[in-house]
């Protein structure tokens, strides 16, 4: 067999296609974003296709690219779950 399935490499896991890999899992994930001018947290998911805004102040948090939407003004944001 060429490939160890007791010690497979995580970085070689990481490129592979989600169903290719050893446990398949998807890409996306939730995660919340806290805004830089009122310091609400929003929570929003991670390929979005619509334009997400804060709660608070109504300003933009992100934008959709056509992948994973671009979170804009270097907000502070973190992974939901982790």
């Amino acid at each position: 067999m060429e490939m160890d399935l007791l010690n497979n490499d995580l970085a070689f896991e990481e490129t592979q296609h989600k169903l290719k890999r050893l446990v398949q899992n998807p890409n996306s994930f939730f995660l919340d974003v806290k805004c830089k001018q009122c310091q609400n947290v929003t929570t929003m998911f991670s390929h979005s296709q619509t334009i997400v805004t804060c709660r608070g102040c109504g300003i933009e948090i992100a934008t959709p690219t056509g992948g994973k939407a671009k979170i804009v003004n270097d907000n502070f944001f973190r992974r939901k779950g982790d």
